[in-house]
């Protein structure tokens, strides 16, 4: 998690122009006023650069930032490669 939220910070900062004060481990992509084309790109930008697929309708458009963090360690790790959200964020 320590390598994936700053990728994650970076990306909706730099990329899409989020305020960093808005990014909260709470935060979903509808509280951060990303439309369906950006949730898009950002799931292209995330599998560019981290070599990870998942299906931007189901991770990315309803999860918090905290579970799209846990996804992406997960998958980093090997642990998810099914590209489906994990059911719960414990380990």
């Amino acid at each position: 998690m320590q390598t994936i939220h700053p990728k994650i910070t970076e990306v909706l900062t730099e990329t899409f122009k989020v305020p960093a004060a808005e990014i909260l481990p709470e935060s979903t992509m509808d509280t951060l006023e990303m439309d369906s084309l950006a949730v898009a790109e950002f799931a292209v930008i995330i599998k560019e650069t981290l070599g990870i697929t998942a299906d931007s309708e189901k991770l990315y458009k309803g999860a918090t930032l905290a579970d799209i963090t846990a996804f992406l360690d997960a998958a980093v790790g090997g642990a998810a490669t099914d590209g489906t959200a994990p059911v719960s964020n414990t380990r």
